[in-house]
């Protein structure tokens, strides 16, 4: 069972981690950069919300590439996980 999760279906490795691709360095970006303005008391600012909105997007982005892309069962699942939370964060949001 652990074998078939996190066996790498292009490489033949086990793989439960990768190197952080574009959508996840601008997600982590921009959750530093939020983190940073919350700090210096720029929480409720125009900009601050851009930057949430901007990570929020490109942490569905990855999430989404993984679900369909991801090269083991354990990265899809991840990738369907991700989704969820993002999309049920992204409606708390909306809906206050």
């Amino acid at each position: 069972m652990f074998d078939w999760f996190f066996r790498n279906r292009r490489t033949g490795q086990i793989t439960i981690g990768e190197f952080p691709n574009l959508p996840l360095f601008i997600f982590i970006g921009c959750f530093a950069l939020g983190w940073i303005l919350d700090i210096a008391g720029q929480g409720d600012s125009a900009f601050r919300t851009g930057t949430g909105v901007v990570g929020m997007l490109a942490l569905l982005w990855w999430a989404l590439d993984e679900l369909i892309r991801g090269v083991n069962p354990w990265r899809r699942v991840l990738g369907a996980v991700v989704t969820v939370f993002v999309l049920v964060a992204a409606y708390a949001l909306v809906t206050g």
